[in-house]
């Protein structure tokens, strides 16, 4: 069952030790927003999965982080959000791979749920029936049908 949430409540998400942020809910219109972002669109026609998947989340994480603790500049002094530290943020690879499963997969996941079907109980055809009647007689092959034999 689909629970909603029909608060739409930002959420906290730890993505490390000490480091967490605050998100908005992953919605429809986020990711709408997301898709049509400038960086997005940017990315070459040629680019490999990874890196448009690097400018995607990038650009979603722009949009999504509200707060965060835990995260300070080079000298340890805490910093705001911003469009450039956020880039930085995703920059660290713990961080990015702990943004896309406490975040971008639970939407993901929801849409690999409409896709599965259940398994058939012994086998893969076992609970299949028929679609086309047999053929009354064999096909010709291609020469006797070139002849017209």
């Amino acid at each position: 069952m689909l629970s909603l949430d029909l608060t739409n409540a930002p959420r906290w998400h730890d993505l490390a030790p000490g480091v967490r942020v605050q998100l908005r809910p992953l919605t429809t219109a986020l990711m709408v927003a997301t898709r049509s972002d400038a960086a997005v669109e940017a990315v070459p026609e040629d680019a490999s999965d990874e890196e448009r998947a690097v400018a995607f989340a990038k650009a979603l994480a722009r949009r999504a982080v509200l707060a965060w603790e835990g995260i300070g500049d080079a000298e340890g002094n805490a910093i705001d959000p911003s469009p450039e530290a956020i880039n930085a943020l995703l920059d660290v690879w713990p961080i990015f791979e702990a943004f896309q499963l406490t975040y971008v997969s639970k939407g993901l996941l929801l849409e690999q749920e409409k896709n599965v079907s259940a398994l058939s109980p012994n086998g893969p055809s076992a609970g299949a029936s028929g679609t086309v009647t047999p053929a009354s007689k064999r096909a010709r092959t291609a020469q006797a049908a070139r002849t017209g034999r």
